[in-house]
């Protein structure tokens, strides 16, 4: 039995070159062809770029990908074992797939790649959350990407879309929503994954913003928020106290109540207290 590219079913691949998930490679393959498709589908129009795949394990949404007619996938794949697989993707796709082997947090896809670029995973989910914050906060923006369509954790997927005073609000909601417009597009239940992971997975679609939302040096925006979301439930002149020898005067010059606490600051006031840091 083949699919409608040419290739075995991701179940047969899978048995065939004995790919039994990995724990600690954070692995739940995605057989279901028809999500595949609708996660390659919501990263927009694929012909005029290459995209950047992590994870791509067996190959699922990597067939997606080039069967919705993307330019070039760069797939970053950390198990040698799944490179077999890959192999025969790429050569039922006229070697539109490059395969680099490696650690994603360690290689630099950047001279496999011509933009316009799009970044497409189901991100592991040992890695995800890392990856995603290096994405977002580069030396220079606009950076390398256009957009990203990525698989995560319901529980991290709602933090990068939430609002001010909901508790999923934090780091993740400030750092995308600053320089991006995220939405979360659609859940994904855990049945459709084998191993099935206990968690419900989501798909989060980003779209870089020219310029960001706020003026905000990034170095000084990133520091205020890791502090005063790392110790959440203090009020602001206590977790951003080591940043300024008034931060209370300080915190009152942005409007900016100095016994609020994280969760309560919208991304513009953040973005005051980090230009009144600068200045």
């Amino acid at each position: 039995m083949t699919t409608g590219d040419g290739l075995p079913p991701l179940r047969e691949v899978v048995d065939h070159f004995g790919l039994r998930a990995q724990k600690s490679l954070g692995q739940n393959f995605l057989f279901d062809l028809n999500l595949t498709g609708r996660i390659a589908r919501r990263a927009g129009d694929l012909g005029a770029c290459d995209v950047l795949e992590i994870g791509p394990g067996p190959g699922g949404l990597t067939r997606a990908l080039l069967a919705e007619g993307a330019r070039k996938v760069v797939a970053i794949e950390t198990d040698p074992r799944c490179l077999p697989a890959l192999e025969q993707i790429s050569a039922a796709y006229d070697n539109r797939l490059t395969v680099l082997q490696g650690d994603a947090l360690s290689i630099d896809p950047a001279a496999h790649l011509t933009g316009p670029v799009r970044v497409v995973a189901n991100l592991p989910y040992n890695i995800g959350t890392e990856l995603l914050v290096r994405w977002l906060t580069p030396q220079h923006w606009p950076p390398f990407w256009q957009s990203l369509t990525l698989m995560f954790q319901k529980e991290v997927a709602q933090r990068i879309v939430a609002q001010p005073g909901s508790k999923a609000y934090g780091r993740l909601s400030v750092l995308a929503q600053w320089r991006a417009d995220p939405v979360l597009a659609f859940e994904i239940s855990p049945k459709a994954f084998f191993p099935p992971p206990k968690v419900t997975s989501a798909v989060v679609h980003i779209e870089r913003r020219p310029e960001p939302r706020y003026p905000a040096d990034a170095k000084i925006l990133g520091n205020v928020v890791f502090r005063a979301f790392n110790q959440r439930r203090k009020m602001l002149r206590s977790s951003l106290k080591g940043l300024h020898p008034d931060i209370t005067g300080l915190l009152g010059q942005c409007g900016v109540d100095p016994t609020w606490r994280a969760e309560q600051v919208s991304l513009q006031a953040f973005c005051k207290i980090a230009e009144a840091l600068a200045g």
